[in-house]
């Protein structure tokens, strides 16, 4: 099954990518946002199963915004591929990996323009995106995929020179200029995907593979993730868990190569769609 946000409506999509509104097909049992969604996701799931679909319409991606636009924590987290912990010269964490946070002002959908920061060095970071569909605290890593609506795309992107400033690193901020986190292009149940622990990812700048790798590599794999996560924070239906970035990332270079205003960024993830990003350097771009 596929969920999309449609001009910040819930959208079941069809087989052909059209789309079937939530709401008036539900009657107004479901949507017509989709916070309300995650906050009943498995009555959702029972419905959507065999909801009717004859009405489907076409739309295009510019409608498109996250498919979870409010969640009430965006997490995410560092480190979680080898090849990655050693370009950016850490050692591979034997515990969990770094956490932080990406503030919601920086969430969009899958299409954008997206403004670099003046005097920065902007960096891309591919990763998959974890929605969560149940409240989740304490849960074990065996039952951690049960609390799990979908899967999206998501990039990342990372301001070096601020992320790392001194005295101590500015994750979060570095990670959190307006329209640093998109994602999308729509949810993907995990049942829909060809195998939700180990899927393709990558990213391209300007058409050059930048980025590839395979989620099978996560050192931290989802439902552990999920798990060691839970021991602290209670994940809320909505949130948004980006799961880590394999190598490849600008900074890790040599030399070192970061993003140029009138580039494109097109990221993807094998069964689930990509994201399209144009970086400009003004408002008037």
């Amino acid at each position: 099954m596929r969920l999309a946000n449609v001009d910040g409506r819930a959208v079941l999509l069809t087989a052909d990518d059209r789309g079937v509104d939530v709401d008036s097909a539900s009657g107004g049992k479901f949507g017509p946002g989709l916070p309300a969604i995650y906050e009943d996701w498995k009555g959702f799931r029972s419905w959507a199963e065999s909801a009717d679909t004859a009405g489907a319409i076409t739309f295009s991606r510019a409608q498109l915004g996250s498919p979870s636009p409010a969640p009430r924590q965006i997490v995410a987290v560092g480190l979680n591929y080898r090849e990655h912990a050693a370009e950016s010269g850490f050692a591979v964490p034997d515990r969990l990996p770094p956490v932080f946070t990406k503030f919601d002002s920086s969430l969009s959908g899958p299409d954008t323009r997206v403004m670099l920061p003046p005097g920065g060095n902007t960096d891309w970071e591919v990763e998959l995106v974890v929605v969560i569909g149940a409240r989740a605290a304490g849960i074990d890593a065996t039952e951690a995929w049960d609390y799990v609506a979908g899967l999206a795309v998501g990039q990342d992107l990372s301001e070096r020179i601020s992320q790392l400033a001194g005295p101590a690193p500015q994750f979060s901020l570095g990670k959190s200029f307006p329209g640093f986190a998109p994602v999308g292009p729509w949810l993907v149940t995990p049942d829909s995907v060809p195998d939700k622990d180990d899927l393709e990812l990558g990213c391209a700048l300007d058409g050059e593979v930048v980025q590839q790798g395979r989620t099978r590599d996560l050192i931290f794999p989802v439902a552990e993730l999920l798990s060691k996560l839970s021991e602290t924070i209670v994940l809320y239906p909505g949130d948004l868990i980006f799961t880590g970035t394999p190598a490849g990332v600008g900074q890790g270079r040599q030399p070192q190569r970061f993003i140029k205003p009138g580039e494109t960024l097109r990221s993807w993830i094998e069964g689930i769609g990509e994201l399209n990003q144009t970086f400009i350097d003004s408002p008037e771009a």
